[in-house]
Formats: C-alpha cells, structure tokens, sequence
C-alpha cells in the first residue's frame, strides 16, 4: 500500500507516497477512492483525461477533481490509474480504468478536494503527496 489515511477531525486525509511524481499522483487517486469504497474495483471502462495546472499542488488539486467530476457526471469509479506529469509545463496526462460506479455500495461520499494542508514534496529518493478531502 503506498498510502496511509490520517487522522482528521471532519475530513478524510491521506498521504500518498511514490518514487517518482508520477506514482505519487497514481497513488493520490486510489487512496482518494479506497476511501469511499475499500475493496476491488473492476476494469472495465477506460478513459483518458489531461489536466493543466499553475504550480504541483494545482495540478494534484485538478487532477483529483476531474476523476470526482467523473464520478459524478458519468458515475466512473476508479480502479487504476497511470499518470504522466510533466513538472516543466505543468501539464498531466493519465489513463484511468474503472467501472460503473452504481454497482457498488459507496459508503462515504467525497464532496471535494481541498487545499488545505495539501502538501507535495521529494525527500531523498521518494515523493509524498498530502491531500485533505472534503465528506
């Protein structure tokens, strides 16, 4: 598992971990949906998305809200995910698999993604990424 949930007062957090950016994204994106429903998920359906943004922690943020905007548009629940960052332009490519999202009891419901605390940084040779989810 290269993520951890943390405690919150109201919220749902995480940390999500990787050697590179890339997997550190991947991971952000699954621990965000092993939130809302922690077994397997299907992959069924492929998508792929791309994101802009001004800085990382925008791109994380943008990121994460297209794949809940997905969710809630087209009823995508996510299964696995790769992603593609490229640091100097700012820009993410990803391939998303999934399934129809009705066919499993989703028992919590993530509103939002959130700036607060968001957190992106390299310490030696590992990425982390910090994101609080609004239930």
């Amino acid at each position: 598992m290269e993520y951890k949930f943390l405690k919150h007062t109201a919220d749902i957090a995480f940390q999500a971990y990787g050697k590179t950016l890339n997997s550190s994204f991947e991971n952000s994106a699954i621990a965000m949906f092993k939130a809302m429903y922690p077994k397997n998920i299907d992959a069924k359906i492929k998508k792929t998305i791309k994101i802009k943004g001004r800085d990382l922690e925008s791109l994380l943020y943008n990121f994460l809200q297209e794949l809940l905007f997905l969710l809630d548009s087209k009823g995508f629940f996510l299964s696995k995910v790769k992603v593609e960052v490229n640091e100097k332009n700012l820009i993410l490519k990803a391939i998303v698999w999934g399934d129809t999202a009705s066919k499993y009891p989703i028992s919590l419901q993530v509103k939002a993604v959130t700036y607060n605390n968001m957190i992106i940084k390299k310490i030696k040779d590992k990425w982390t990424c910090q994101v609080v989810l609004d239930v």
